[in-house]
């Protein structure tokens, strides 16, 4: 599981690109979305930078937590 801090990421349609776009690269990734801290947590096979890369192509910049 890694987490990623998505300071943009305020709402239900910030959620779904992002889960689109992680999905895209991983069918099978499992995520889970903290709107008041504003950090997604992945459990992806991929690599971290795969899934930083995949946040980013949604429009969000991101950290890893």
């Amino acid at each position: 599981m890694i987490t990623f801090n998505v300071p943009e990421m305020n709402c239900g349609h910030c959620t779904a690109k992002i889960a689109q776009s992680v999905q895209q690269t991983d069918p099978t990734a499992l995520l889970s979305f903290d709107l008041t801290s504003r950090q997604v947590e992945i459990d992806s096979a991929d690599d971290g930078d795969v899934l930083l890369s995949a946040i980013k192509l949604a429009g969000f910049e991101a950290t890893p937590a």
